[in-house]
């Protein structure tokens, strides 16, 4: 699931809670630096992670969005927010907080390793990762792909798509 807004790109702030615990990520909210996308890795479906007032708190702080394996609650206030977030599902219940984890660990969301640093681009299709070592050159397109997109006429891309179609079909053989 997916809140609102526009493509998002930063760098992975890893914070791994266990089940039914949210502690660190809310404390994670006052320490990513602004620009970061919290990555959380939970597995729990039983208890959120987080809600409203905590999204609203991170959007005041610059984070750029939120990837959570584990359900959130307040699905309608966060939409409200724009700001972009993807989870499991929802549920109305809140975690406890009470375990403390370092922040900064290799997480696992999605069955996807994250290190904190990896670059997270996120929009309303899905979530990408890549590694810390590639983020100049993901950054880069991860910007200019929407911008070609919004260029480009409906007319131009029906015109490239035929072609390619076209092309395809000839290479195996179909004539019809």
């Amino acid at each position: 699931m997916s809140g609102r807004g526009g493509q998002r790109a930063g760098p992975a702030f890893t914070v791994s809670c266990p089940p039914g615990d949210n502690l660190m990520l809310h404390a994670a909210v006052h320490r990513a630096a602004p620009g970061s996308v919290i990555v959380v890795e939970s597995g729990d479906l039983r208890y959120a992670l987080a809600g409203g007032n905590v999204f609203a708190v991170a959007q005041r702080h610059g984070i750029a969005g939120f990837v959570a394996d584990g359900v959130i609650r307040d699905l309608a206030e966060v939409r409200d927010l724009g700001l972009p977030f993807f989870a499991r599902g929802i549920v109305p219940i809140p975690g406890v907080k009470e375990v403390a984890t370092p922040f900064g660990l290799p997480v696992r969301c999605g069955d996807v390793r994250i290190e904190a640093g990896d670059v997270v681009v996120a929009d309303a299709e899905g979530v990408v990762a890549a590694p810390a070592t590639r983020a100049p050159a993901v950054l880069t397109a991860a910007r200019a792909e929407p911008a070609e997109e919004a260029a480009e006429t409906l007319d131009d891309w029906e015109r490239a798509h035929r072609t390619r179609i076209e092309e395809i079909l000839k290479a195996r053989g179909f004539e019809g």
